[in-house]
């Protein structure tokens, strides 16, 4: 026989709809939840990180091939790079890829490098670089930076493609995309900084 019932209908409808609505509801915090982590990916890499693959030897043993890091895009909102200072920065002869080297020359310093020694600004003594592991070889310059550009080199210094051989030499503030701070793949840990002294 039919159940004719009417309030019989209505209790079972009331078991079944609170499991659809707990799935939906279920669903729909997912969905927000997965919305509100892409948006803050976004986000974070938009104007607060900028993650980079180091595909060269340029920088070793400092940064080694294959490491992966974020640099903090808010590092030079108020300041200005400083010598030592590793930098992630769009190549000035190819904007479209990301390049990462160490700061040499400042604003309006003039760069020498003789028999693989840094001087700035003719000093008689040059850079002392600890970073740099193997000794360097070769002359460059003098070039004098322009305002508001850097002269930038990789640690690796017989094996990196830096400001001595590009078309543009100089890298500009305005390309900077952050300084280097952190290695989260291969090896994990805070990008140590060295700055050179004379």
């Amino acid at each position: 026989m039919f159940n004719k019932d009417p309030k019989k209908k209505e209790t079972e409808k009331e078991k079944e709809d609170p499991e659809k609505i707990d799935i939906k509801e279920e669903i729909k915090e997912w969905v927000i939840a997965i919305e509100a982590a892409v948006i803050l990916a976004v986000v974070l890499n938009m104007f607060i990180i900028v993650n980079a693959v180091i595909p060269s030897a340029s920088m070793e043993s400092t940064i080694m091939t294959g490491d992966r890091i974020f640099g903090n895009r808010l590092a030079y909102i108020n300041s200005d790079p400083q010598r030592g200072d590793i930098i992630i920065f769009k190549f000035p002869d190819d904007e479209k890829q990301l390049f990462i080297k160490r700061v040499i020359g400042l604003p309006g310093e003039t760069v020498e490098m003789i028999d693989g020694k840094i001087y700035i600004d003719n000093s008689d003594t040059p850079l002392n670089e600890p970073y740099v592991m193997e000794t360097p070889l070769g002359n460059y310059g003098p070039v004098t930076v322009p305002e508001g550009a850097y002269f930038v080199m990789g640690d690796n210094r017989n094996n990196s493609a830096d400001s001595r051989y590009w078309v543009n030499t100089f890298v500009y503030k305005e390309k900077i995309l952050g300084r280097a701070v952190f290695r989260y793949f291969r090896q994990f840990g805070k990008i140590e900084e060295s700055h050179p002294t004379y």
